[in-house]
């Protein structure tokens, strides 16, 4: 499935994510911000701004109660370090390589904020 470093959070493709999370049992979580998620964002995916979960925030509605968390923003910068801010807390996590860019050119869903056809921004 993946693999959790000494150093960090595990990576997954965006292939392997939407597998991960396809049945609800692990939560997609998107870390970009507002403008960003309404634009356009993986169907089912929950959303926490890295800036909000990096003062502390609790992840949003039961996804910490699911395991792994799957972290996604734009590019896998922001991902990578709000994987490692979970994993510190204790929470099994791992980012996306590419983000919502490598998720999109693969051809995988993503949708705006009405549930249409999304953009990445």
């Amino acid at each position: 499935m993946f693999t959790v470093f000494r150093r960090g959070p595990g990576r997954v493709g965006p292939a392997e994510a939407a597998r991960l999370t396809a049945d609800g049992t692990a939560v997609l979580l998107d870390v970009r911000e507002a403008s960003e998620w309404h634009a356009g964002h993986a169907p089912g995916a929950v959303h926490l701004p890295l800036s909000r979960l990096a003062d502390g925030a609790s992840l949003p509605g039961g996804a910490g109660d699911r395991s792994p968390v799957v972290v996604i923003c734009r590019s896998g910068n922001r991902s990578r370090r709000a994987a490692r801010i979970l994993v510190e807390q204790g929470v099994r996590a791992v980012d996306v390589v590419g983000g919502m860019t490598a998720w999109a050119a693969e051809g995988l869903p993503v949708h705006d904020r009405r549930g249409a056809a999304g953009t990445v921004i």
